[in-house]
């Protein structure tokens, strides 16, 4: 597993766009498996699930991320998992790692 959380500022349906949008085009395997948005009193709410094949570790990996906030300042909590080797211990999360690494970048663009 390999995470990242950040606060973020900007429009709230731009950074989910560009978020989806890098990771989408950020990988040949990459599927975005499902998505919800939710809205109330201002504040909003995003969760996107995507998947990727893992070269190194031969299976599939997959992101959720989740952002929650308002047009101004958002929390973001993006987590990788299922890129791993091995049965009762945790190998080779470099699959993981590498998919967290597609949009390190795109977030950095609207870290606070």
């Amino acid at each position: 597993m390999a995470k990242l959380e950040a606060t973020l500022h900007g429009d709230f349906d731009a950074i989910v766009a560009d978020l989806e949008n890098t990771v989408l085009n950020g990988s040949a395997s990459a599927t975005k498996e499902e998505s919800v948005q939710y809205a109330r009193n201002g504040v909003r709410s995003y969760l996107g699930i995507f998947e990727r094949y893992s070269y190194t570790g031969g299976n599939r990996a997959s992101m959720s991320i989740a952002l929650f906030g308002d047009d101004e300042y958002s929390n973001l909590c993006i987590v990788t998992s299922g890129g791993s080797t091995g049965t009762f211990l945790k190998f080779n999360t470099w699959g993981e790692e590498a998919f967290l690494d597609t949009v390190s970048g795109c977030v950095r663009k609207y870290e606070v």
